[in-house]
């Protein structure tokens, strides 16, 4: 697993490099960047879901699905709690930026194309269950964090997602076994497979847009990092064992743990009114790290989880 996954990370940096380079080189914008995201966002990742269960009924993967639901929610409640107690909000302005980036993941941008490589299909579909957890969660306990109150108009606003909405209709289309027709899945799948390199050219731009070497200079964006690519994902895997969860499952949690802080940190920020230049500091170099400590995770899983 550990050499699938570097491998795998190993081509995905290299197309963020290239989208980096165009960025720096002005081939694209910033305006091209928020183009691109809201085409993965709204198009290629919902097609790349509702693909995927586009498979045989199986009582087995449906009780995977709901253990993974089980898993997710544990997992990111095992995040939430070591946050509050790892990064206290006393003399520190910028709690809950901190708390927000070393909780929630990257699990769309990072995670989809990751675990489609190395696990395929099915690995994907236990992955819906995660971010099903992920978008619930920003838009309640992340709500809270960053704006310190909760209303009933936000979480609907967080439940109507395209992600969200795509697994429930990909749901919807598997437990009532129904195929779409041969023409319109081809062509969803086309557009599910533009999944990997738009996503990483995202992440390339994004991480252009960064001054590195002011941000270099910060140890506590370390320190937040460290929290979000080996405390957490190490914490969620003695749950993964101790629980002795089937392989696949287990390691999709884990992978989704592992992946770099969520670009929703800053989208949340600038919403909110709070440090968005700091939050897209800890996305970039949280990303770049990324590519070292995700195989890393998985090294030591492997010891353990069989």
């Amino acid at each position: 697993m550990f050499i699938l996954i570097f491998n795998q990370l190993l081509k995905m940096l290299l197309i963020m490099l290239v989208a980096f380079l165009c960025y720096r080189i002005h081939i694209v914008n910033q305006e091209g960047n928020r183009c691109v995201s809201n085409l993965l966002l709204m198009v290629v990742n919902p097609c790349l879901i509702i693909t995927v269960y586009q498979m045989d009924y199986d009582p087995v993967l449906v009780k995977g699905l709901l253990i993974s639901f089980a898993a997710a929610a544990v997992s990111h409640f095992i995040s939430v709690t070591a946050a509050h107690f790892l990064i206290p909000a006393k003399d520190n302005p910028e709690y809950a930026v901190e708390r927000f980036a070393s909780v929630y993941s990257n699990c769309g941008f990072i995670g989809i194309p990751l675990i489609n490589s190395v696990l395929g299909a099915e690995g994907v579909f236990y992955l819906t269950a995660y971010m099903t957890v992920f978008n619930i969660l920003t838009w309640t306990h992340g709500l809270s964090l960053m704006q310190g109150k909760l209303s009933g108009r936000q979480l609907l606003q967080g439940l109507r997602t395209p992600m969200v909405i795509a697994t429930v209709l990909a749901m919807l289309l598997y437990f009532l076994r129904i195929e779409i027709p041969s023409t319109l899945r081809a062509s969803m799948d086309y557009l599910a497979d533009m999944n990997t390199p738009l996503a990483m050219m995202v992440a390339g731009f994004s991480v252009a847009q960064a001054d590195l070497k002011k941000i270099l200079k910060k140890g506590r964006i370390y320190w937040v990092s460290f929290l979000k690519l080996l405390v957490m994902p190490l914490l969620t895997m003695i749950f993964l064992v101790a629980a002795g969860l089937e392989y696949n499952v287990a390691y999709v949690i884990l992978i989704a743990v592992a992946c770099p802080t969520a670009t929703t940190t800053t989208m949340m920020a600038i919403r909110y009114n709070k440090n968005y230049t700091y939050a897209s500091e800890i996305f970039a170099i949280s990303t770049v790290l990324s590519i070292i400590t995700i195989p890393l995770a998985t090294l030591i899983a492997g010891i353990f989880i069989h």
